[in-house]
């Protein structure tokens, strides 16, 4: 096992365009990381300069101690997992994991002791004399995770390997991926679009946007406490309600207005514990509300009036166990730029649909005008002009 380290990688392609801007990232010794981003953020084209499928323009690339920018791929000691598997259709399942044993020359004993103890950890012993056209899709995955696994590679890379399986496996194999990783201990540098996936499984979570690293953390930090609004809008489903406000004194505390027609009261303590708020007291402000953070007045008696906004109900959705309820606010929505959110770009939208999540005894019906109490001391604070959390 090793440790990864980029140090200002970027990757420029012919006609300019510049997919990773001045990367710095290190995985540590036996971490599941996970690089998580939407589509074209350049999060596979950082793993395929990794696994040295693509050549770094600036910057070193080291595993362990080994600057490896010249090395041939199959001299990094990596072992990749593909998003279509890529096993050979002609061959066996065993076959398919011992083919890198194969390569290397190994000995038929060998390659057969390494192949069954392979396929046990994978529960795969009685697929062995099959071939892949007669598994299931997440039979096929563990076939491409034991290819890798048999290697006993430094660093295992794996490109948005659930991304062909539907939505009920991706579920059961996000968990054995991660169970697979905790026993066998080797770093793990995963990238995907799918937050769910990233927040289920890291031990950290790098959040790229446009080719610029955003925020690395742990995946609850990452929630709790995001660095700026593209990291903001992005970890959580559903989505922050990012909208535009205002801060002004009240009394001891703070009153924090949205839109027109909302205002909100603060506690002192806020201002106690956000020392860097008092700076954007009579200034506009981007406030974030998580789903968590709305409360169902009407199932919880005695809610502050203060702490409460009258809203029409948009949308509901039944999910047994709770009520995502949706609902109209007169004010902007703020849209992180898609590009660089780092540099505070951000527009404003017309109107506002907000989701809280509520107790599945929840009457809140469509149509109806229900108050809904903010839990302003867990609201999220942003810069307009730079996009970055008002925090400490």
């Amino acid at each position: 096992m090793a440790s990864v380290t980029l140090e200002g990688i970027s990757k420029e392609f012919p006609g300019g365009f510049r997919a990773v801007k001045d990367l710095d990232l290190e995985i540590r010794d036996g971490e599941f990381l996970v690089m998580v981003g939407p589509s074209g953020c350049g999060k596979s084209t950082t793993l395929r300069l990794l696994a040295g499928l693509e050549q770094v323009s600036e910057g070193t690339i080291r595993i362990g101690d080994r600057v490896v920018n010249d090395l041939h791929p199959k001299d990094r000691d990596v072992a990749m997992v593909f998003q279509d598997y890529a096993l050979y259709p002609h061959m066996t399942v065993a076959g398919n994991i011992g083919f890198p044993l194969r390569l290397a020359r190994r000995s038929k004993s060998e390659i057969a002791e390494r192949v069954s103890q392979t396929a046990a950890l994978l529960d795969l012993t009685d697929q062995l004399r099959k071939k892949p056209g007669q598994l299931s899709g997440g039979q096929r995955q563990r076939v491409a995770m034991g290819r890798a696994i048999i290697r006993t590679p430094q660093v295992f890379l794996l490109d948005e390997p659930l991304s062909n399986l539907d939505a009920k496996l991706r579920v059961q194999m996000r968990a054995e991926i991660t169970a697979l990783q905790r026993r066998v201990g080797v770093t793990t540098f995963y990238v995907t679009h799918d937050q769910t996936e990233a927040m289920t499984m890291a031990d950290r979570v790098a959040v790229i946007n446009g080719g610029v690293l955003q925020q690395v953390a742990a995946p609850q930090v990452l929630f709790d406490k995001p660095d700026n609004l593209f990291v903001a809008a992005f970890i959580g489903s559903p989505s922050m309600a990012l909208l535009e406000g205002r801060l002004e004194r009240s009394g001891d505390g703070l009153a924090v207005e949205i839109g027109r027609s909302i205002r909100l009261s603060a506690p002192a303590r806020l201002l106690a514990e956000r020392p860097a708020l008092s700076a954007f007291v009579g200034r506009e402000v981007v406030i974030g509300l998580r789903p968590k953070d709305l409360h169902d007045v009407a199932l919880e008696p005695g809610y502050p009036a203060d702490r409460c906004m009258r809203v029409p109900v948009s949308i509901v959705e039944a999910l047994g166990d709770e009520r995502m309820v949706y609902f109209a606010v007169e004010a902007k929505r703020v849209i992180p730029d898609q590009v660089l959110v780092a540099d505070g770009v951000v527009t404003g939208g017309a109107g506002a649909i907000v989701a809280a999540r509520f107790p599945a005894r929840s009457t809140a019906a469509v149509g109806e005008a229900i108050e809904v109490g903010v839990d302003v001391e867990q609201a999220h604070f942003f810069d307009p002009a730079t996009g970055r959390s008002i925090r400490d």
